[in-house]
């Protein structure tokens, strides 16, 4: 390996991962100098989530040229790595996770990633449009996945006999997720072959969306509490491990397994090795797990999973791979 090819592969990596943390330290200045309050950070998230982000996402696939047969291996990959750190999690938990609020919230830190904020900006800053439009089809199937297994693992927090209802209200919310509704919606678009809106709503629709990232990941920054992140427990710090070493090896041992191209081998990593998802903390506080440790895994991988990130993508530069 040449000298020039190390930095450019490091280069590479700091392109794609920079923004992103830039401008969750931007909405981190702008909390800690109160220029966003709790009020705005509500207010912006459930723009971004309800509205931005669905759009994004919905022109994302109706305007690409994606081939979904092409990238039905990807999506292969991406089930059997879900699954695998799934089932590795829950077996690990079994036996050195002592504490029962504590097991499925572990195991949610380790599988589940933030595709739809951080592992869709870094894809699209990595691969333009088409990492956009590459990303969006495998979050599309994988966040259905990912909050069935999150229920799954959470249910043996809350007592039996409200277990039945509570899991239907969840798997109910899961299907009026409106990230979740773009997607199928768009899937459902382009598969009958429709043209594209008419351009003033096109239009409209990609302002919206350019909002999407940027704003989610100010809010994100701003949410952050050093605090907790550095208050780690045992637990937590074992779950924070799986999530930004463990998941993106075993993401790299399943792109290499799958033969994926150099784009598709990217892509898998970049949404497996994210941080743990936001919506883990919402979902471990609604099911009974352990709130406190899931704010922690949330806080502890957001900074250092992105580290982690720009990492392993410069190491995959470097062998081709990406």
């Amino acid at each position: 390996m040449t000298q020039s090819a190390l930095v450019q592969a490091l280069a590479f990596a700091f392109a794609i991962v920079f923004p992103n943390l830039a401008l969750m330290g931007l909405g981190f200045l702008m909390r800690k100098k109160s220029w966003l309050d709790t009020s705005f950070i509500d207010v912006a998230s459930k723009l971004v989530f309800n509205f931005a982000l669905p759009c994004l996402l919905f022109l994302s696939v109706i305007k690409s040229d994606v081939n979904y047969q092409e990238q039905l291996i990807l999506l292969m990959a991406g089930v059997a790595t879900t699954f695998g750190l799934f089932f590795g999690a829950e077996l690990y938990a079994k036996f050195f996770v002592p504490n029962l609020p504590d097991k499925g919230v572990f195991v949610q830190g380790v599988f589940r990633s933030n595709m739809a904020i951080i592992s869709l900006s870094v894809a699209t800053n990595a691969y333009g449009e088409l990492g956009a439009s590459i990303g969006a089809v495998y979050m599309g199937l994988l966040t259905i996945l990912y909050n069935v297994l999150s229920v799954i693992t959470l249910s043996r927090t809350q007592q039996r006999k409200n277990l039945s209802a509570q899991s239907r209200d969840v798997i109910i919310k899961i299907f009026k997720n409106p990230l979740i509704i773009a997607l199928v919606s768009a899937f459902v678009y382009k598969a009958i072959g429709l043209p594209l809106p008419p351009q003033p709503i096109t239009k409209t629709g990609e302002l919206l969306s350019a909002i999407a990232l940027p704003l989610a990941l100010i809010c994100a920054g701003a949410t952050l509490d050093v605090k907790s992140m550095l208050g780690l427990s045992g637990v937590s710090m074992q779950a924070s491990l799986g999530r930004i070493v463990v998941a993106p090896l075993f993401a790299v041992l399943m792109g290499v397994a799958f033969d994926l191209s150099a784009v598709q081998f990217g892509v898998l990593f970049i949404m497996v090795s994210s941080p743990a998802a936001a919506a883990s903390y919402v979902m471990a506080k609604a099911m009974g797990g352990n709130d406190t440790l899931a704010a922690n895994i949330l806080a502890f991988t957001t900074v250092f999973g992105m580290i982690g990130m720009a990492v392993g993508m410069a190491w995959l530069r470097v062998l081709g791979w990406v």
